[in-house]
């Protein structure tokens, strides 16, 4: 018991040095495994009661409507796009938008969000491709996870699309908006930036509070709720920081949406010298978030 509260206070020393960080254990929250259709799954969204994600870069092209209960594929939409590199997906009352902005390398020129036209279950080939740019990127060479600009998270607001970027050099994200009725190659406008100390993975928006998530590369699982200061303003205050857990249990934590009812959070199979865990789903009902 000792040892244990030894290290636990350790962990409470690393993780509350720069912010205080409330323990969530989100292995009791697991609801199912999800199947190898969507072992590399990257992303959650809902629209209206239904919940959807996809296989980020290398997979296909689908998206897949989940049932929130059990994680189940209920039905696939076909798109026959390309998945370059698919990290994000958010939804407006008429369309839904695919982030094909993934950037480990460091290196893309061709940054780009589907603007895909739904109806009921069918998509429309009336698909708009909107190009954007970071203007503060100033070197496109090839550095594999060692700069600022690559993204994997992003919500839909008021006609916007706004982008929190995956910082591995800094530890941080970066608020940037893009407009959704411009097509040709547009400056991502730069909005805030706040310290995570995470790599960020998915966003959410529900009632006025933004959920980011994502991990460290020591595999530590982390989830932040901010509030809305102002409109599309996030980062004035500090926002309330929780510890999922490791990766290696968890899985690596790709996917978050929310309703009224809690979080819901979704992770692909992860593979380690350490050990591999299976992609799961989890919920969090809202009230155990304090």
């Amino acid at each position: 018991m000792r040892k244990f509260l030894f290290i636990l206070a350790l962990l409470s020393f690393h993780f509350g040095a720069a912010q205080k960080i409330d323990f969530l254990k989100l292995g009791k929250y697991r609801v199912s495994y999800l199947s190898d259709s969507l072992k590399e799954n990257s992303g959650l969204i809902f629209r209206g009661e239904k919940l959807y994600t996809f296989n980020d870069g290398a997979n296909s092209s689908e998206i897949f409507e989940i049932d929130q209960r059990s994680g189940n594929i209920k039905n696939v939409l076909n798109t026959n796009l390309e998945n370059s590199d698919w990290e994000a997906i958010t939804t407006d009352s008429v369309h839904i938008y695919i982030g094909d902005f993934g950037n480990n390398g460091g290196m893309r020129k061709n940054l780009r969000i589907y603007k895909i036209p739904v109806r009921d279950t069918l998509i429309s080939d009336a698909v708009q491709t909107l190009n954007y740019f970071y203007p503060e990127q100033k070197d496109l060479t090839r550095r594999p996870l060692n700069h600022d600009f690559d993204a994997e998270a992003m919500v839909f607001m008021k006609g916007k699309i706004h982008i929190f970027t995956k910082e591995w050099l800094s530890k941080a994200t970066t608020h940037y908006i893009i407009n959704t009725q411009t097509v040709e190659n547009q400056p991502a406008e730069k909005l805030e930036t706040f310290e995570t100390g995470f790599l960020v993975t998915d966003a959410s928006y529900f009632e006025g509070k933004l959920y980011l998530v994502g991990y460290t590369k020591k595999t530590e699982v982390f989830l932040s709720v901010f509030n809305e200061t102002e409109p599309g303003i996030f980062f004035r205050e500090k926002p309330r920081k929780y510890y999922l857990g490791s990766a290696l249990s968890a899985g690596q934590i790709e996917g978050i949406a929310v309703n009224g009812e809690g979080v819901y959070i979704s992770g692909e199979a992860f593979n380690s010298p350490f050990g591999k865990s299976r992609p799961a789903f989890y919920f969090i009902p809202g009230n155990k978030l304090k």
